[in-house]
């Protein structure tokens, strides 16, 4: 290995810790020494967070919550802050990239309060907007504040389609996204928002996969999203079949996107639908409200290989196979549909789906219905990776937050943190133990003399792995609002091997 090998290296480590999306590796050379030593979890150095707009109807109301844990090993400098995104037409005419770069005024007049700019952590910002003209929101965090970046978008919707409460966690920018759950149902208005935070356009293909396979649609193909801006997508456009349960794949030719589904029914209210994790043979699908009076599982599988699946709920005494719904077949690239109905029976859940034979990757998500008649509302619980190091939840408050946390494998230990309040209060930390296949919900602990919405922290400290869910309930109108979000790791740190410190053996 040369000197210019071992440059490449030094430039790669330090990316990582920049970029906080990459785990890097030396390889070995033949008759050489290794270099690499176990990887060392050092705090990101930048990260990037993407809001879609919050809501076309001209009476809701929204609020951004901005919160960064307390990371060991940062620095003291540092800032997170959203700027409104411009709002692309879907012809490509409109704001376009000039918009999107603008001194942040125009951002500032259209979401009322000025947008969340975050310069302590351990302590939750917040802003706010109202009606229909609030923009997509491009966020960016460094130094400090990085580590653990968390935004929540949440709105209030009183009337009309998708009425209720819907909420979703910003996501950093990728260039693959699944959304098993969407439809082009008649009493279904599905929007799939993108979000480009760069200086360069991204062309983006949105592929539609229905119940007997990929549904023709070449108006989603070949997608432009301009720079620094935004577009909504209504499903509906791209294809003239109308399906109850698609699964949307977002796949990005060039740049990167944020991509989140804005799923409105005329009945049922509405939700953001989150991306499901990646294509995996087992999946956890955590945080099912006890209440919920009508659960359906949407699953896919990318590949032509068909996936014959388990089902099982892990309540919170252990785990349980649904009465008639004991395993799913998913046939390869067709979306499958399950309604498993009140499987929750007035207890805590989630769905555990593993393989009956062989692995097929799969991905998948819940619509779960509240209430009954008039008075439903729908979120939707996507599957998620689990909890990792840490996992971060932004936007609760003294009443109507649950924590849900589910240990499919070995029992595990948790440490639960509630931050500081956004307007007052002191940290606080409770320790929970979730016992093997088993799901718990908890009421999280409150920050002593609380005022304003808190953040929590979930870091396992034992046992297996842990996956989780916080859900936010508010009723009005006798309408029981709810969302749900996962609580993936937050990827707070990269993973950066350390080196021998005698490199001269390599330099020959």
């Amino acid at each position: 290995m040369n000197r210019t090998t071992l440059s490449l290296i030094a430039g790669a480590t330090a990316l990582a810790a920049v970029t906080g999306f990459a785990a890097l590796s030396a390889p070995d050379t033949p008759g050489t020494r290794s270099t690499a030593k176990a990887a060392a979890q050092l705090p990101v150095e930048r990260t990037s967070l993407l809001c879609p707009a919050p809501s076309m109807s001209d009476i809701a109301e929204t609020s951004y919550t901005s919160f960064t844990p307390v990371t060991k090993g940062t620095g003291s400098g540092g800032k997170a802050e959203l700027r409104a995104a411009a709002q692309e037409s879907r012809d490509g005419s409109g704001a376009g990239g000039d918009k999107g770069k603008d001194d942040g005024t125009s951002g500032e007049r259209k979401t009322g309060k000025t947008v969340p700019t975050s310069k302590e952590p351990g302590k939750p910002v917040t802003g706010d907007s109202s009606g229909a003209e609030s923009p997509a929101l491009v966020g960016t965090a460094d130094g400090r504040l990085a580590p653990g970046w968390t935004v929540q978008e949440t709105t209030e919707v009183a009337a009309g389609t998708g009425r209720g409460l819907q909420g979703v966690n910003c996501t950093a920018p990728d260039t693959s996204f699944w959304f098993p759950g969407a439809s082009t149902a008649a009493d279904r208005t599905d929007y799939v928002h993108l979000t480009n935070p760069d200086d360069s356009a991204a062309v983006v293909d949105i592929e539609l996969y229905g119940k007997d396979g990929a549904l023709q649609s070449p108006v989603g193909e070949g997608i432009t999203v301009q720079p620094h801006s935004s577009e909504p997508v209504l499903l509906s456009t791209l294809t003239d079949e109308e399906q109850t349960n698609l699964t949307v794949h977002v796949n990005v030719r060039s740049g990167r996107v944020g991509a989140a589904v804005q799923a409105l029914d005329d009945k049922l209210g509405g939700d953001w639908l989150a991306a499901s994790t990646d294509p995996s043979g087992s999946l956890v699908l955590p945080g099912i409200p006890k209440d919920a009076t009508s659960v359906r599982l949407v699953a896919f599988t990318p590949g032509d290989a068909d996936a014959d699946l388990k089902l099982r709920l892990a309540s919170p005494s252990g785990p349980i196979t649904p009465a008639g719904h004991e395993t799913v077949h998913v046939k390869g690239g067709m979306t499958t549909a399950v309604d498993l109905g009140d499987v929750t029976r007035g207890e805590a859940g989630s769905l555990v789906l593993t393989p009956t034979g062989q692995s097929v990757p799969i991905v998948a998500a819940l619509r779960v219905v509240r209430g009954k008649g008039d008075k439903q509302e729908t979120a939707f619980i996507p599957a998620t990776r689990p909890v990792g190091t840490r996992a971060t939840s932004a936007d609760n408050s003294a009443k109507g937050s649950t924590l849900s946390l589910t240990a499919p494998g070995r029992a595990a230990t948790v440490e639960v943190t509630a931050s500081a309040g956004s307007e007052g209060g002191t940290p606080v930390s409770k320790t929970y133990t979730i016992k093997a296949g088993t799901t718990q919900d908890i009421e999280p602990p409150v920050p002593s003399g609380l005022k304003g919405t808190y953040a929590l922290t979930v870091e396992p400290k034992s046992g297996g792995p842990v996956y989780g869910a916080r859900t936010l309930a508010a009723t009005e109108g006798g309408v029981p609002g709810f969302t749900v979000q996962t609580l993936p790791d937050d990827r707070g740190t990269v993973a950066v091997p350390e080196a021998d410190e005698d490199l001269s053996v390599l330099q020959k």
